[in-house]
């Protein structure tokens, strides 16, 4: 079954197009890595996804139906998250105050949705914060409410815009293994956007790659190639695999933000 459906459509902002002529269907239960350049269209997809962009042309389906906000199905992790350390409110509270799906604000809770509150903060590893403040808590802290925050009700599909950003590799490490553990026993259908995909290696399903605005999907020996990059790109890639590991090149520099090195998938398993 077809989690995610998109059929000839084209993304635009403005006069900018920023997807173009797209097609491309993932499976239940599929964690798939959105990787890409900075501006290639990896949020905007996103929000496409949630109902927030209608396509300007071709048909999107989700579950197989078109895409509509505040889909209760759907858990959002944004990538935009800088007004968190302004808010003085308790970790329990910012979970509940998104159970009713799009409205906001601090619900009535009943011992139903309490129990969903603790066991999704047992989950990622944040209970011991249910009672402070976002304000006094790190950045790593509140990346793992946020998580919490997309993971109540359990979602059929989980949207993950950079959830590594500002975090260490340590709570990297946590971030990811909390996501595969909630695709592979839930079920969840999970869209993970990245700037690398090093990391992500032993846990995807396969890659979506954007550039250019074009979209490549398929496994990682498929779609991380020299002729698939080179065009996403939009310059000349090379790929470079030695010891099981991957090399992105152009013009002898790695691209994208540091280092961008490729463990193979059949020598990195978490």
């Amino acid at each position: 079954m077809n989690i995610l459906e998109l059929a000839g459509v084209t993304l635009r902002l403005g006069e900018r197009t920023i997807l173009a002529d797209v097609d491309l269907a993932v499976r239940a239960g599929e964690f798939i890595g959105v990787l890409g350049p900075n501006g290639a269209g990896k949020t905007t997809f996103m929000r496409a996804v949630l109902g927030l962009l209608p396509p300007a042309h071709g048909h999107i389906r989700v579950f197989g139906r078109p895409p509509r906000r505040g889909n209760p199905a759907i858990g959002y992790m944004p990538q935009v998250r800088t007004v968190l350390p302004e808010l003085k409110i308790r970790g329990r509270d910012f979970i509940a105050s998104s159970l009713d799906g799009a409205r906001w604000g601090l619900p009535s809770l009943g011992r139903a949705k309490r129990q969903a509150i603790d066991a999704t903060l047992e989950l990622v590893g944040a209970r011991a914060l249910a009672e402070r403040a976002l304000s006094d808590m790190s950045g790593g802290e509140r990346q793992r409410l946020l998580l919490a925050q997309a993971l109540i009700g359990e979602p059929k599909l989980l949207l993950l815009d950079e959830p590594l950003i500002g975090l260490d590799a340590r709570h990297q490490e946590i971030a990811i293994d909390v996501v595969r553990t909630v695709c592979r026993e839930r079920g969840t259908t999970v869209l993970f956007s990245a700037h690398e995909l090093n990391q992500l290696l032993g846990t995807l399903d396969r890659v979506l790659y954007l550039g250019s605005g074009k979209a490549v999907l398929g496994s990682v020996d498929e779609v991380i190639t020299a002729p698939v990059l080179s065009r996403l790109y939009g310059t000349e890639i090379q790929v470079i695999r030695a010891d099981g590991n991957y090399f992105v090149m152009s013009r002898g520099r790695t691209v994208e933000h540091g280092e961008h090195l490729h463990h193979s998938p059949h020598d990195h398993h978490r």
